[in-house]
Order: C-alpha cells, then structure tokens, then sequence
C-alpha cells in the first residue's frame, strides 16, 4: 500500500511540474538592453499614430484598429511580426519600414508588460 501512495505522489509531483513548460516564453526572445520605462502615452501611442493609423483607424476594413492600449495591446505580437516582416505582411505597408530604435522599444514595452502607462 506505501508502494502505491509513493507512486502516485510521484506521479502527481512529476506531472505538475512539467505541465506548464510549453507555456514558457523562450529566453532567447528576452532583450537583456531593454528599458523599464517605457511609456505607453510618450511613446507607444505616438509610435502607432505617426504610422499606423493611416491604415488602421477606427472604421478601416483590415481587421486591425490600433487607436488605443487595448488594441495595441491585444494585438502587439502581431503587430511586432509585422513590423519585422516575421509572418505578417511588412508594416507600414508601402514602406518605409520602420528603424530598428523604434521595433525595439515596441518589443520592450510587450516584454515588459504593456503597461498602460
């Protein structure tokens, strides 16, 4: 009977563990240089109004509306892949792309939580 007890404690100990590991972020995704200070109002929102909204207003028909942290932050990951041109069409569309100082600081701002800030 302890035999059994064992093994399902160690059974419960091993899945519990291991459950949740796909879940993780992969730690090569993590930007060692990024800034805790990035501001959503000073410089994501300007970020996504110089050059986004052209497109992507309210009303526009591409399926994406970035005019406040809600939607920017609800759809930032495809945002980013469509910044880098990773899986997405590159935005903006017609070019130029954007400079690396600007996807950079959008990626900090994701991984460090899309503060409404």
């Amino acid at each position: 009977m302890k035999q059994l007890v064992f093994f399902l404690i160690l059974g419960a100990s091993m899945a519990s563990t291991t459950s949740c590991t796909k879940d993780r972020t992969p730690v090569e995704n993590i930007d060692p240089n990024c800034s805790d200070t990035i501001s959503f109002s000073q410089d994501i929102q300007p970020l996504f109004n110089d050059n986004c909204l052209s497109c992507h207003d309210v009303g526009n028909s591409t399926g994406y509306t970035f005019t406040n942290h809600a939607e920017i932050s609800d759809k930032a990951n495809q945002a980013l892949g469509a910044m880098r041109a990773e899986g997405f069409q590159l935005m903006p569309q017609g070019g130029p792309a954007l400079n690396d100082t600007l996807i950079s600081l959008f990626q900090c701002w994701i991984q460090n939580g899309k503060q409404n800030n």
